[in-house]
């Protein structure tokens, strides 16, 4: 059974004290919910104040993004191992890292595989824009990203895939639970003909673009759609934690 997650995505917002703050206020709520994993991704910066909160709590962290080498000369990049001690999680293939900082599919390949060597657990972002999801062409953009981030990589269960459609990230124009689930679906079947059935029936795979505590039922109530990654709604305390225990009342399993 795959065990339902919300990822909260902070983006570039909050400061240090402001990330303490927030992680305050929604700390012993989100704990007491059960049946669910719980991760939240604060910038950079607030990593390890932000892990040092976390620690005696069920809630999981996670980065936002890395570079695909140990070390080396690269200037204001974070590396693998520089997150492996305080985080659990990192997002990769984001829509904005491949938009705003050119990230191919072959960077996003490296950095996929550089966190499972070092035992990070990549959410891999997928998805179409809104012309190429206009054109009829979602099947091809979301199989060409998946299969090239997979390239060369052995089956794993440490990665979670989310479905983010570029046109419904921060719009307000969420895909509906329809349309989602369908093109997870169809994300399913490129991993079980990548790897196998098995794997790919136990891998998570999460929904992401304009999620709030109003719409996130559509989606966690299709069994394809294993929970979200929240971008704006993760930093509003109520919000997040509505979406986080709505999740848990139609999805939670017993660990």
């Amino acid at each position: 059974m795959r065990i339902p997650l919300i990822a909260g995505n902070w983006k570039m917002n909050t400061t240090v004290s402001e990330a303490e703050r927030l992680v305050l206020e929604m700390l012993e709520r989100l704990d007491k919910i059960q049946g669910i994993e719980k991760v939240i991704c604060p910038p950079f910066v607030s990593l390890v104040a932000i892990s040092m909160m976390l620690q005696s709590s069920s809630i999981k962290l996670g980065a936002q993004n890395m570079h695909f080498e140990a070390k080396g000369a690269y200037t204001g990049e974070i590396s693998p191992l520089m997150l492996k001690q305080l985080c659990e999680f990192v997002i990769l293939g984001h829509s904005e890292r491949r938009w705003y900082f050119g990230e191919t599919d072959e960077i996003v390949n490296k950095k996929v595989n550089a966190a499972l060597t070092n035992k990070l657990k990549p959410i891999l972002c997928v998805g179409e824009r809104l012309e190429e999801n206009e054109s009829g062409r979602t099947k091809e953009v979301v199989e060409r990203q998946v299969t090239a981030a997979l390239r060369g990589i052995e089956p794993t269960g440490d990665l979670v895939i989310a479905y983010e459609p570029v046109w419904a990230i921060g719009t307000g124009k969420a895909a509906s639970g329809k349309q989602a689930a369908a093109t997870i679906g169809f994300i399913r079947g490129i991993l079980a003909k990548l790897w196998n059935e098995s794997v790919a029936d136990d891998l998570r795979i999460l929904y992401g673009g304009s999620v709030t505590a109003a719409n996130i039922r559509e989606f966690v109530s299709y069994p394809e759609i294993d929970g979200a990654l929240v971008g704006g709604a993760s930093l509003k305390v109520e919000e997040f934690v509505s979406i986080v225990e709505q999740t848990a009342d139609i999805k939670g399993r017993t660990k």
